[in-house]
């Protein structure tokens, strides 16, 4: 018999324990009989099919048959079996997120929010203007002195319009150890790096502090990169000040936040509102109507120590806040005041499973999470109630920044501050430049942190 581990429940994400079975007898237990040699490039690619068969949230619509000796790996057969999702609004396939990685690399990224790259996340300001949002301190990219709000205008020589009208700069991050970036800084001087990738680590919870509001009020601001493991005795550290200094209102800062463990979302929902909603549904989870009766499940609120019992929440949030960020916000609108500032989130209201084999793990979608309501169904996004800009040249959390300034606005009167509009906002809309989605497609670094 071969022995399956049920890993993970990945990206809305993650429960810790493992769920282990064998193949064969009944109905055919929880995974497929394995192939008789099951690491064989045939076996990896009949693992795929039977596992995405019997995990795809979407299972109902695959093919019945699928020849597998068309494809050459098993990445493959999970690119193409993921195209049976339902469309998106623009007729896209809306899962982008199943996905194979190795067994290390994904441990390494959940466990101590490690991985291997230059260290930084980017967004395009307009067609060919590529700009730094983050870049991580402990990175190859931060000691080459590349900085938030700088500009790449090339990399090893070919400018960013040359880059995206061939491969993309996706393609050439990601294929390449080492490259030279010509870099643009914000006082319009430029600089060369050559920067090789090494081994970066995140801070979870890099700044948290406590604000004085209207009335004497407590307003308690914290960002969180990712949902990985190493949040947890961050986030307590900073809810227990929260709690020692009487906060009442909460600002959290989720707008470069692609997901992560679901654990860490529920322990999050529980520091924010579990005093308050403690034994109240937080999510559902939902999985496909072949494994719904073994597998869907209720997470619920519970007041642990240093919980607060919040009067209303704000949440900054980008078009890359995504997934288990998702999933906070839509978890506490039952109890709790939500607002919604700076843009519309992503739209993940799913999430993977974790399926080692061969020292690699396939990601399939294999859930959505609803909240108390049932709502989730918000793959266009959980909509944005005040907009404002995510200015590069200010740093996130600054007095000056934008969408704290919005936060802090909305929480002391009530209601959205009136913003002037200027710059390509203030075009017709058809000539404004508007930005793609982040690609959070591929490793746990690029879906969960949008990091290179």
């Amino acid at each position: 018999m071969t022995q399956i581990k049920l890993v993970r429940k990945l990206s809305v994400l993650f429960t810790a324990a493992a769920l282990t079975a064998c193949g064969g007898g009944g109905d055919g237990g929880l995974v497929p009989p394995a192939a008789s040699d099951p690491c064989s490039l045939a076996g990896q690619k009949q693992f795929v099919l039977d596992n995405m068969q019997f995990w795809y949230l979407w299972n109902d619509r695959l093919p019945a048959t699928v020849d597998l000796d068309g494809f050459a790996t098993p990445d493959a057969v999970v690119e193409f079996l993921s195209s049976f999702s339902p469309p998106d609004s623009g007729g896209q396939p809306v899962d982008r997120f199943s996905f194979i990685n190795t067994v290390e690399a994904d441990q390494q990224f959940f466990g101590e929010g490690r991985f291997e790259g230059f260290g930084f996340s980017s967004r395009f300001e307009a067609a060919d203007d590529l700009r730094l949002a983050r870049v991580f301190e402990s990175s190859p990219a931060f000691a080459a002195g590349l900085r938030r709000g700088q500009r790449i205008l090339a990399l090893d020589g070919r400018t960013i319009a040359q880059i995206e009208a061939a491969e993309g700069v996706g393609a050439v991050l990601d294929n390449n150890a080492t490259l030279t970036f010509r870099m643009q800084r914000q006082d319009a001087s430029q600089f060369d790096a050559i920067i090789t990738k090494d081994i970066v680590t995140i801070d979870a919870v890099p700044q948290w502090r406590v604000i004085d509001g209207a009335g004497g009020t407590k307003i308690g601001y914290v960002e969180l990169a990712t949902f990985i493991s190493t949040a947890a005795p961050q986030l307590d550290a900073a809810f227990a000040e929260f709690l020692s200094q009487g906060v009442t209102e909460l600002i959290v800062d989720l707008r470069y936040n692609g997901g992560g463990l679901v654990s860490i979302a529920e322990l999050l929902a529980d520091y924010i509102d579990g005093a308050g909603a403690n034994g109240l549904v937080f999510s559902k989870t939902l999985f496909n109507a072949d494994r719904a009766a073994d597998n869907n499940s209720e997470e619920l609120f519970e007041s642990i120590a240093n919980a607060l019992d919040v009067n209303n929440v704000v949440f900054i949030a980008t078009r890359g806040t995504a997934s288990a960020s998702e999933l906070v916000a839509n978890g506490l609108v039952t109890d709790a005041a939500v607002t919604i500032v700076g843009d519309s989130t992503f739209g993940k209201p799913v999430g993977q499973i974790g399926l080692e084999f061969c020292e690699k793990l396939l990601r399939p979608t294999a859930f959505q999470t609803v909240n108390s309501l049932d709502f989730g169904d918000f793959f266009n996004g959980l909509p944005v109630d005040c907009p404002a800009a995510d200015d590069l040249s200010v740093a996130v959390g600054a007095d000056a920044d934008p969408n704290l300034v919005a936060a802090l606005a909305f929480l002391n009167t009530g209601a959205c501050p009136v913003t002037s509009v200027s710059g390509d906002a203030a075009k017709p809309a058809a000539l404004r430049f508007e930005a793609p989605r982040p690609d959070l497609t591929g490793p746990p670094w690029r879906e969960f942190a949008d990091a290179y």
